[in-house]
């Protein structure tokens, strides 16, 4: 591996990773129950029991979070690479356009198959917006 494709490769890896941990404390606020957790959970048919139960792994769901964030940063990186997106705004018609062809549609089976409000889509897709928004610009800077 030469220099020049170690240095880029090192100089893409904290960005990456920063976008994945912005994305994952995006989430935390996201579904906190005084801004959207508590709609979710009653959309979603989760019980105080459920949440209970799910402290015992909270460690592992969250650490499965924050990766698949770094997963999708890393993938956003690629994209912005291979579209040459520059600035904010470049970042922030990609991060859109990703959202638009790849969350918005493969997240709607929950309305259509699993007859979820459409409520839910709404609050789980456009979390993905946001997140998606904020690690492209994080990712050009």
């Amino acid at each position: 591996m030469s220099y020049t494709v170690r240095m880029s490769f090192v100089a893409a890896v904290v960005p990456i990773l920063l976008a994945g941990v912005v994305s994952a404390v995006i989430g935390f606020a996201w579904y906190h129950p005084r801004v959207f957790g508590g709609v979710w959970m009653r959309l979603s048919g989760v019980t105080p029991e459920t949440v209970e139960r799910g402290k015992k792994k909270m460690h592992v769901y969250a650490s499965l979070a924050l990766l698949a964030s770094i997963v999708a940063a890393y993938v956003l990186h690629w994209l912005i690479v291979a579209t040459d997106a520059r600035g904010i705004l470049g970042a922030v018609k990609l991060a859109v356009l990703a959202w638009f062809g790849f969350v918005a549609p493969a997240m709607s089976g929950i309305v259509l198959w699993e007859q979820k409000p459409v409520a839910l889509y709404l609050v789980n897709t456009l979390y993905w917006l946001v997140s998606f928004v904020v690690m492209s610009v994080v990712l050009v800077f």
